[in-house]
């Protein structure tokens, strides 16, 4: 199952990277590469786009579960949530 996480971060990571770069040239050169597919209106522009935003918020959840429960120095917590320590 580990090797089935790791492909699909690394297929969000690459769409995230494509949509990024997207939005890098639409910023400079108001070029969209889903003008490459027909724009906004085609088919494939839009499952582009689905694809991409659906990737982002896979990475969220992923970047929150693997990240979440950690102290705000970067260690991880060795109490469970709401313990005390020797009171």
């Amino acid at each position: 199952m580990g090797g089935n996480k790791k492909g699909l971060h690394m297929v969000a990571y690459i769409l995230l990277a494509i949509g990024g770069l997207n939005w890098l040239l639409v910023g400079l050169f108001q070029w969209d590469i889903g003008s490459i597919f027909g724009g906004m209106d085609s088919v494939v522009s839009r499952i582009i786009y689905i694809l991409i935003g659906l990737s982002a918020i896979y990475e969220l959840a992923a970047h929150k579960s693997s990240y979440g429960n950690r102290n705000p120095d970067g260690g991880h917590s060795s109490m469970p949530q709401g313990g005390s320590q020797g009171m």
